[in-house]
């Protein structure tokens, strides 16, 4: 028997598929309205976050104090070096950047370019210079000279590298937090920075700065990759023969004199020496384990410790 659609049943069912297809029409676009306005939405939000970003990483960077602390050590130091990058790796500063890079001559041992590799890869903090290990027949030269070189980079836009370099003993604690509270209000250029010798001396226009670690803008950096004085003058104690290039080019015009932020540790006494107190930038002659220690805990530098179940320190 075949089926027979009846007149009227005709009609109804094309009301109601055209029907049908005008509310799947209508769902569509209003999904589709929803859908242009969420990804406007997405785009607005995620421009603002990239932009907002930006802006924060300009006034950052525009803003920080740089600062690169070069420590002179020797290729095979590697527990020192492991030990220091405790020590500062832990230091948090706010409003700079802060690097520190260990400085030594071309390697000379088949292990030490094992070795070293291994530490550059893991941590990017070595300096090797073209030159011979040395103590007081250039290689302060060298260091300083060669920075602007090494640091020359095309692609990045922020000049100076950095404001301030430091050259420092790895004898000494530096805490960073109090150096950048001191070189907050001081020149960005032609700056001369540390602990003047001799040790009773306050003047520090008439000698020069301690060895345990000293600080100078960037412009004198430049200044002594390019000056004749340095290459004529180059053998002899090293921090002295530094001062005799600035008096001769008659460079760093800004000094500061850090003492008594800066100092010997306490034992032995000596004219140098001063006792642990809070307003220290930097404590040298940390020869041994036991002083460093005792050092770390006056300045109570593991009061940040988090408390966990996966130890116990009383």
């Amino acid at each position: 028997m075949k089926n027979v659609v009846k007149p009227g049943n005709g009609k109804k069912i094309i009301i109601i598929s055209f029907l049908f297809i005008v509310s799947v029409i209508t769902f569509a676009s209003i999904n589709e309205i929803q859908f242009n306005d969420l990804s406007s939405i997405r785009k607005c939000a995620a421009y603002s976050h990239s932009e907002e970003n930006s802006l924060l990483t300009m006034k950052s960077s525009e803003n920080d104090i740089r600062i690169l602390i070069g420590i002179p050590t020797l290729p095979d130091n590697h527990q020192r070096r492991h030990f220091l990058r405790l020590i500062y790796g832990t230091q948090a500063v706010a409003g700079a950047k802060i690097d520190v890079k260990f400085v030594f001559c071309n390697l000379t041992k088949e292990d030490q370019k094992i070795l070293i590799a291994l530490e550059i890869m893991l941590h990017n903090d070595i300096i090797i210079l073209n030159c011979k290990e040395n103590m007081d027949k250039g290689k302060t030269y060298t260091y300083f000279s060669s920075l602007p070189d090494i640091l020359k980079d095309d692609s990045n836009p922020i000049n100076p590298p950095y404001h301030y370099v430091i050259k420092g003993d790895d004898d000494t604690y530096f805490r960073l937090p109090k150096l950048v509270e001191t070189l907050m209000p001081l020149p960005r250029e032609d700056l001369y920075y540390g602990y003047v010798v001799p040790c009773p001396s306050m003047d520090p226009f008439v000698h020069y700065m301690s060895g345990m670690g000293y600080l100078v803008s960037w412009d004198i950096v430049e200044w002594i990759k390019d000056s004749h004085i340095p290459k004529r003058h180059m053998i002899g104690p090293e921090d002295k023969v530094f001062g005799d290039w600035l008096r001769e080019g008659r460079r760093a015009k800004n000094r500061y004199n850090a003492k008594w932020s800066m100092y010997d540790y306490p034992e032995p006494a000596t004219r140098c020496t001063h006792e642990l107190w809070p307003d220290t930038v930097a404590v040298h002659r940390l020869k041994t384990q036991e002083k460093w220690v005792r050092t770390l805990e006056y300045f109570n530098v593991t009061h940040n410790l988090k408390p966990s179940k996966m130890y116990h320190i009383p």
